[in-house]
């Protein structure tokens, strides 16, 4: 009897996954490419938020927009407020980590602009309280989340929640969502 590696029983937990989940995940991809293109268009700007490999994921997604994918075109105004450390460590200083989103989110935000979190939680402090900011200035709100999507889906009726608990796995199908949207988005702005 072969055992299987943990490779091979991640990478089955994941075909199965994306092949169970294939139409919400398209359904997904397709609604958030289409409110970015959305904001864009209307001279809004987004803004991405988040914390560890999700802050890094939030690099990664502003960074494809505003440079390139596969293709040369307009560079698109996405900003990942996770990249100014003067501004994080200032904030965490002196208002408190727990604020270094909001604080930035209220300095920079507009009412045509987009917020988009991410986390693997749905549960962390700091992008609770840029939803919660976010939220009661009416913007608008997606999130990329996953373990059941935590306290941060109940700020946006928007949001893509892989129902996993495990950070490594639920980054992965992450990354594989973003992705798609950004890609969708690119094309459509290649016109």
């Amino acid at each position: 009897m072969k055992i299987k590696t943990k490779f091979e029983k991640n990478l089955e937990s994941h075909i199965n996954l994306l092949n169970d989940d294939k139409d919400y995940i398209k359904e997904k991809i397709e609604q958030f490419a289409t409110q970015i293109i959305k904001v864009i268009l209307k001279g809004g700007k987004i803004l991405v938020i988040g914390n560890g490999g999700s802050a890094a994921d939030a690099q990664h997604f502003a960074t494809e927009l505003t440079v390139k994918m596969l293709k040369e075109r307009k560079p698109l105004p996405v900003i990942a407020l996770t990249t100014d450390t003067s501004a994080l460590t200032a904030i965490g200083n002196d208002f408190g980590f727990e604020h270094i989103f909001s604080r930035q989110v209220e300095a920079l935000m507009k009412k045509k602009d987009l917020l988009i979190s991410i986390s693997t939680s749905g549960n962390s402090k700091n992008i609770i309280n840029a939803l919660k900011f976010a939220k009661s200035k009416k913007f608008k709100i997606l999130n990329i989340l996953g373990n059941k999507g935590g306290s941060a889906k109940n700020y946006s009726k928007k949001n893509f929640i892989v129902n996993l608990n495990n950070s490594s796995r639920v980054q992965e199908v992450h990354l594989i969502f973003y992705q798609n949207v950004c890609e969708i988005v690119e094309n459509y702005f290649l016109k």
